[in-house]
């Protein structure tokens, strides 16, 4: 998951900042007057840098005005994307309520600027012809945006956008931190209800001062029960709460978001939220959108059922009278189908996945593909666990990241990559923060599950998208500003690396050294033919909830009702009573109708591996190639030329769907 900033309608600020090369992302650890103060000082300089632009009245060039636009949006990405990483990450309450009221100042001048007219004239006076194409581009698209936020619209129209947007703002920040603070729990009896658990879980899962053991919603908790622990029983009663999650304050939250969404797409020319921020993706319509996952989900019906019924044999000798799959039971169950059906134990394979040796062997990896050099440095950050590195291109240093890879009270619970600041030529070093919750950390081995990762190589991926492509004058072309549905192709390629045999054995080792034994990779890649059709019809169900939220009338919206009936229609497992999941689909803030968006990345992805794999998965040739035709560019070419340029033709559907039906 890619954390998108001012995921609002000024979309030409999606990814920007400026200022000197010796910037760096640093933040108090313990002092909210300080952190106040430089973002307040920040907001001041961003707010100086506006009405400079509203006010200018010399000749438009690129050289006066784009520019002084370009430093304006540098100081809303630093101002916005600080608030929001620390808003999700810091210790300390008191100090993400202040990141919270950054954000929404921030914010609040984003929306202003997007609707206003004399910076929109001002730009638009800019003559571009002679300039060249990655300028022209920036004009273009800044010009596109500036209507989108609707600068074009009448006086009385523009204030009520504005309000709405300011409005929004705060809905999010509400929707996330219900979710964020709502950790549930279940109690277990004895340690007998642990059964099936890794010995490492168990210990570190003792009963409490009243005898009972606690069982939570996060996921070093929530992923192991759900997967390995004997008792259906316990799994339901844990899916059950994991499921309420943000219930029911986010009901109404959820509600006020989908309404005002529409009355702001209204106001801006649209019947539809979902047709306004599809509009400008590579999809290009709700209709589109809606269509492709029709498509994808009739593509993966046949595996899927496959899938399924290799799952219900393995439930009718646990329960021979049972009628059908669980929701609650799909992981559990899907462990013993790969042990018994492709010999594979992930439990075994565990042993050779400690975060310290995963972490070091994903730089090596990286590094040596592309060319690159971690190292790590001081830097001032927001909790004692976090590590901080450089990374260096031969003798010249390209950016900067933090890993913050471990859970605690109050952190952001899923997994994303933060952009902390863009890159700008011979002006500013990208930086980005990656933000994981996986086992470690706390002096014990930290031994992690094959899924987690596949995470940290994921998230590594919108990592290196971002410093690879921070190189470019200007903000909104730098890093991961590229199109939405683009995204997440980068960081779905790289998970391709940890089943490759080779790749593997070049990190995962056990605690005596030894590597991922031969016969142990390939049960593993027998394995994961297993359950792809069923996570894609399940991913189109999450697809089908974000779009149809917003692609109608919210009168014609209960968003109970209508999660169960496009659970029953798009995936393989019937909806459980008192279930509330859209409460706790962080998604539908930041993604909104646009949720398919992973698995539009994914077909591309899918094609974008057809050279590796035929070419090989460490040639250095086809890494540099793909650094310097994907990743370097950035949001300076529209995506599907970045594709046409590395792969030699336009992409297509086929590698996907012969992934979704090998077997």
């Amino acid at each position: 998951m890619l954390n998108r900033y001012l995921s609002g309608l000024l979309l030409m600020v999606l990814a920007t900042c400026a200022g000197p090369v010796s910037q760096t992302g640093k933040f108090a650890v313990d002092s909210v007057p300080a952190y106040e103060s430089a973002w307040q000082a920040d907001l001041a300089s961003a707010q100086t840098l506006f009405n400079s632009l509203k006010t200018y009245s010399g000749p438009a060039s690129v050289e006066s005005t784009l520019t002084l636009l370009n430093d304006l949006e540098f100081m809303l990405f630093k101002g916005s994307a600080g608030a929001e990483l620390m808003a999700n990450v810091h210790p300390a309450e008191e100090m993400r309520s202040s990141a919270e009221q950054a954000q929404q100042a921030f914010s609040n001048l984003a929306t202003e600027l997007g609707l206003s007219r004399e910076a929109y004239d001002n730009v638009v006076a800019v003559d571009v012809s002679a300039a060249d194409a990655a300028t022209q581009r920036y004009h273009a698209n800044t010009i596109r945006d500036f209507k989108r936020a609707g600068v074009d619209q009448d006086a009385e129209t523009r204030a009520k956008i504005r309000a709405l947007q300011e409005e929004l703002v705060v809905i999010g920040q509400d929707f996330g931190k219900n979710i964020r603070e709502d950790v549930r729990s279940v109690k277990l009896d004895s340690v007998a209800e642990l059964a099936g658990l890794p010995d490492d879980f168990i210990a570190g899962h003792q009963p409490g001062d009243d005898g009972m053991i606690t069982i939570t919603t996060d996921y070093p908790d929530y992923l192991p029960y759900m997967t390995y622990a004997e008792s259906d029983a316990r799994r339901f009663e844990l899916y059950i709460v994991y499921k309420q999650r943000g219930y029911p304050a986010n009901v109404e939250v959820l509600e006020q978001m989908i309404a005002r969404r529409h009355e702001l797409a209204n106001l801006l020319g649209y019947e539809t939220w979902a047709d306004y921020i599809t509009s400008d993706k590579m999809i290009g319509s709700a209709q589109a959108v809606a269509e492709f996952i029709e498509r994808v989900n009739e593509v993966a019906d046949p595996a899927s059922e496959v899938d399924y019924q290799m799952l219900f044999r393995r439930l009718k000798k646990l329960e021979p009278d049972a009628i059908e799959v669980g929701d609650w039971q799909k992981t559990y169950l899907g462990e013993l189908v790969q042990l018994e059906e492709y010999s594979y134990d992930s439990q075994e394979a565990r042993q050779y996945f400690a975060y310290d040796k995963v972490r070091d062997g994903l730089f090596t990896l990286t590094q040596t593909m592309l060319g690159l050099t971690y190292k790590p440095y001081e830097a001032e950050v927001w909790h004692a666990s976090v590590q901080s590195y450089e990374v260096w291109d031969g003798d010249e240093i390209i950016g900067r990241f933090h890993l913050d890879m471990h859970p605690r009270d109050g952190k952001f619970k899923h997994a994303a990559a933060f952009p902390m600041l863009p890159g700008v030529t011979s002006k500013q070093l990208p930086e980005v923060a990656l933000v994981c919750n996986v086992p470690g950390g706390d002096g014990t081995p930290g031994l992690m599950s094959h899924g987690q990762v596949r995470t940290f190589f994921h998230e590594f991926g919108h990592l290196l998208h971002h410093i690879l492509g921070g190189n470019h004058q200007w903000v909104a072309l730098s890093g991961i500003a590229t199109e939405w549905d683009f995204v997440e192709a980068p960081s779905q390629l790289l998970e391709e690396w940890i089943w490759d045999k080779a790749s593997l054995q070049s990190f995962a080792f056990n605690e005596a050294g030894e590597p991922i034994p031969d016969e142990l990779v390939e049960k593993m890649q027998a394995a994961r033919k297993f359950g792809n059709g069923l996570g894609t019809r399940h991913q189109m169900y999450y697809a089908a909830l974000s779009l149809n939220y917003y692609n109608r009338s919210p009168d014609e919206i209960n968003t109970t009702d209508l999660m169960v009936e496009l659970m029953e229609q798009y995936s393989p497992f019937h909806y459980i009573d008192d279930t509330y999941f859209m409460c706790s689909f962080g998604h539908l803030d930041g993604y909104s109708a646009i949720y398919y968006t992973y698995m539009w990345s994914l077909v591309i992805a899918k094609d974008l591996f057809s050279r590796f794999e035929a070419e090989g998965m460490l040639n250095p040739e086809v890494a540099g190639q793909y650094r310097r035709f994907i990743l370097e560019p950035g949001g300076s070419k529209p995506a599907a030329e970045l594709v046409q340029d590395f792969l030699g033709r336009e992409y297509n559907f086929e590698a996907f769907a012969n992934w979704l039906s090998s077997k």
